[in-house]
């Protein structure tokens, strides 16, 4: 289950609350068999913890598993202030 929106914002704001770095990912565009459809959002703090999902697994996890989906994402990142 991927976390919702409001989850994702809210531990933005939370992480920078607590003087954090903060960074937002989303997906902007998607070619082909994408993992995660435009509007996907991850959060991401200097400390790595993270929440929600831009993709899907990592290449060499994805083959290993049978997921290789062959599709490609651009991803928009900024940092949250």
């Amino acid at each position: 289950m991927f976390a919702r929106d409001e989850d994702i914002l809210r531990a933005a704001e939370d992480w920078r609350a607590k003087g954090r770095g903060v960074a937002l990912a989303t997906v902007v565009e998607t070619w082909g068999s994408a993992p995660r459809p435009v509007g996907s959002n991850l959060v991401i703090d200097d400390q790595g913890n993270f929440l929600g999902s831009v993709s899907g697994v990592a290449d060499e996890t994805a083959w290993k598993v049978g997921l290789s989906c062959g599709g490609t994402i651009r991803v928009y990142v900024e940092k949250v202030e």
